[in-house]
């Protein structure tokens, strides 16, 4: 089914209600920065953030917790919840996503600033507004699909100062005078080191960028994209591995997993997986007791 573009402010008349008399919102473009991160802890368990432009994944939508205006994200934005920003737990800073209510097919555009949400099971965090044009309720566990809006995210990504220079750390280390030569440049080399040189962020604009696209806002407009409903069924996945033994043995340990195979039938993977269940509350016990097992990266997913 084709989807149609829809006015934010005709979707119902409690969207109306709160976007009447709405203050106008601060930019948080003076602090913003390209940011990757190390790797943080929160509720126990270790993430690893990572540039990722392909990044496409199924799970659960939370609202954001602290829905104060006026604090700082994760790579120093101004926080506004009448904004279309959100959270994600690995992703790089700033990302554009195109986010999906799989039960009520509606999709729009966020940006991703800050890091979370930090309750376990919930895959993105949505401002309050962001929420609201979803029809995703305040307490959250609606079904979503979210995918990175790669060239819109690489443009973003090239406009932006980096917040790490982890080459400069390298470059200044102590090294003993007979330690280093000097050696010719393998084929490229010189080419590569022009290109990074040629702009302070990452050398990963689109090519409609480079044509001289339009920059993308630092706030996104409110369009809604209206498609079918489409929700699945949850799942609690634990790992993925290349041996099937070695998946046997984690399914053991947890109890009442199964074993899938997946991929290609040369080099197939092996998942561990339990489900799926009918409802949200009990997705999430079976969550708990899988980290509880000691699986960390365990994670809801809609299939």
């Amino acid at each position: 089914m084709r989807r149609r573009l829809l006015n934010a402010t005709l979707l119902a008349l409690p969207l109306l209600a709160t976007a009447c008399n709405r203050p106008p919102a601060t930019p948080g473009s003076g602090a913003s920065r390209y940011s990757v991160g190390e790797p943080y802890e929160m509720g126990g368990v270790w993430y690893y953030p990572r540039e990722d432009f392909a990044l496409q994944e199924t799970g659960l939508a939370a609202v954001v917790a602290d829905s104060r205006a006026g604090r700082n994200t994760a790579n120093g934005e101004i926080y506004d919840p009448t904004a279309l920003v959100a959270a994600h737990r690995t992703l790089q800073l700033p990302a554009i996503l195109r986010v999906t209510n799989l039960e009520n097919g509606r999709e729009i555009r966020v940006r991703v600033n800050d890091r979370g949400p930090a309750q376990a099971g919930r895959g993105l965090a949505l401002s309050r507004r962001a929420a609201e044009l979803l029809g995703v309720p305040l307490s959250g566990g609606t079904q979503i699909a979210l995918a990175v809006e790669a060239d819109l995210s690489r443009q973003l990504a090239g406009s932006l100062p980096q917040a790490e220079n982890r080459a400069l750390a390298v470059a200044t280390a102590p090294r003993g005078a007979l330690e280093a030569e000097a050696l010719p440049p393998p084929p490229g080399a010189q080419a590569a080191t022009q290109l990074r040189q040629a702009r302070p962020g990452p050398a990963i604009l689109s090519a409609a960028a480079e044509a001289g696209a339009s920059p993308v806002p630092d706030r996104l407009p409110e369009q809604v994209w209206q498609g079918p409903a489409r929700p699945g069924r949850l799942y609690v996945q634990a790992s993925t591995f290349s041996n099937w033994s070695d998946a046997q043995r984690q399914a053991a340990r947890i109890g009442g997993a199964r074993v899938e195979s997946f991929g290609p039938p040369r080099r197939p993977e092996y998942r561990v997986r339990l489900g799926p269940f009918p409802q949200v509350s009990q997705a999430d016990t079976a969550l708990e007791m899988v980290r509880r097992a000691g699986v960390s990266e365990a994670r809801i997913l809609v299939d």
